[in-house]
């Protein structure tokens, strides 16, 4: 039996209150023992349609162990047939299908063809409380070894996005009655840009649990039915909640997970009518495969952002556009190439003025500017030192002088890369100074990014051991990424 097909249970089991209370509260020792008793399914049958050996149903029913697996209750919930209010889950996919198949009539002109148009609203509603609630019924040791896997490239990444492209579709399906109004949306809104600028200056993830929470109450709340202008701000809502969760997920190594909660986001702010936000999150996704060393892969992501919000962007959305566009470009060794689109991202921010785009947008600046393009200099330099060391170390002191330690995460990557620059440059005592800040910005931030680029720094410090300056530098290092 798998999740096709139908189960054994009858309707009037699922009515009985001894089952309900036991499905309600993941009691399954008390659920199968029950389902073995009125339902007429043997250990073997359980075992079967929910993809368990009889064994481990055997020390299910006998107590010896508890059902914490998220996968394995949602293998119950399928293999049985059993609802997912019942069990605190979303609707299954075999209940929404069976909603589809048997709609209230309407005129086949009006009826939309969910084959040819897979980005459903409804199915982002699902989607956003499939993953939120993996996520939070997860102890921590139990989702690094669960979500840490690769992230996906090539086709199998980019061929999905492009129903990004597409006019969104709803169907019908019967929802409650929402009683959600304007006021609450904008409570909900002010909590997603709080998250979102604690994210931005911290890093690390440490109140993410906090934001899945509140992606998880947005999603309930589109599972019932409210008036159009408030269903469409609160997809926003979901798309700036999941674009922040994605970023977290990622700041602590969770490469996979991040990648689906940029998905979310993408088709949250596609349900939402919100083109620019969705940009922004491509933008996310391409500089994620920029760190993974997918240049190609990012250089179509951006490019996708671009022709999905051509008409829309303003200034400093296209600026940073160009510069993940650049970044592409400097990660694959096409030098031209990065100048111009570099050139086109300074002279796209010129015509900037904060009043006219989302506040999400408001850090690209001539600092952040500045140090995107210092850093992608860098990257130049360690293969060319003599040419593109000194502009990039010049780049990142730009950024240096427009935004102090309050920047949190951006200030410390700064520090870093100036501090390479130094080393590529043959300035020790420059380096060393550098190297000295570098540590005390790190040390404020909770970044694994951030770890990540000051564990790049240390091998500059290793071939100079004699100079004791510089091993006092590798010590402080070594000892800052061994906590």
């Amino acid at each position: 039996m798998d999740a096709t097909t139908p189960g054994s249970l009858a309707p009037d089991l699922l009515e009985r209150e001894d089952v309900r209370r036991a499905l309600a509260e993941h009691d399954f020792a008390a659920a199968f023992a029950l389902i073995k008793k009125y339902g007429g399914l043997s250990q073997n049958r359980i075992a079967s349609a929910c993809h368990l050996t009889p064994g481990k149903v055997s020390t299910i029913i006998s107590g010896q162990q508890q059902v914490t697996s998220f996968e394995v209750i949602c293998r119950i919930a399928d293999g049985l047939r059993i609802p997912g209010h019942l069990l605190g889950l979303a609707s299954r996919s075999w209940e929404t299908r069976s909603v589809r198949e048997t709609p209230a009539p309407e005129p086949e002109s009006e009826r939309p063809d969910t084959d040819e148009v897979p980005w459903r609203p409804e199915a982002t509603v699902d989607l956003a409380a499939h993953l939120t609630r993996s996520d939070l019924v997860m102890d921590r040791r139990a989702a690094t070894r669960a979500l840490a896997g690769a992230a996906i490239t090539g086709a199998a990444l980019l061929d999905p996005l492009e129903g990004w492209l597409q006019p969104t579709a709803f169907t019908a399906r019967p929802r409650r009655r929402g009683r959600l109004g304007v006021r609450e949306v904008e409570e909900l809104e002010s909590t997603a840009r709080a998250f979102r600028a604690w994210d931005h200056k911290y890093g690390g993830g440490l109140r993410r649990k906090a934001v899945l929470g509140q992606l998880s109450e947005v999603a309930a709340h589109l599972d019932e039915y409210q008036v159009p202008k408030v269903e469409r701000r609160l997809y926003q809502v979901m798309a700036q909640l999941a674009g922040t969760a994605a970023t977290m997920a990622w700041d602590t190594g969770l490469q996979r997970r991040a990648q689906s909660y940029y998905l979310l986001a993408l088709r949250a702010s596609h349900a939402g009518g919100d083109m620019v936000f969705g940009a922004n999150v491509l933008a996310g996704m391409a500089r994620q495969m920029l760190y993974r060393e997918q240049p190609q892969d990012a250089l179509e992501l951006v490019r996708l952002a671009q022709d999905g919000a051509r008409s829309v962007a303003g200034p400093r959305v296209r600026a940073m556009l160009h510069t993940r566009e650049a970044w592409a470009y400097a990660a694959m060794g096409r030098t031209a190439a990065f100048h111009r689109a570099t050139t086109q991202a300074s002279e796209a921010l010129t015509d900037a003025k904060s009043a006219e785009e989302p506040y999400w947008i408001a850090y690209f600046d001539e600092a952040e500017l500045a140090g995107t393009t210092g850093g992608r200099l860098l990257e130049l330099a360690r293969q060319n030192p003599k040419k593109h060391a000194e502009a990039a170390a010049g780049e990142i002191r730009h950024a240096l002088a427009r935004r102090g330690p309050e920047a949190g995460r951006s200030h410390a990557l700064d520090r870093i890369g100036l501090a390479q620059c130094h080393f590529l440059l043959g300035d020790l005592t420059g380096a060393v100074a550098e190297t000295h800040r570098a540590v005390d910005a790190a040390s404020g931030t909770r970044s694994n990014r951030v770890r990540a680029q000051l564990g790049e720094l240390y091998p500059y410090t290793v071939g100079n051991s004699a100079a004791r300056p510089v091993r006092e530098a590798r010590d402080r290092i070594r000892d800052l990424l061994s906590t």
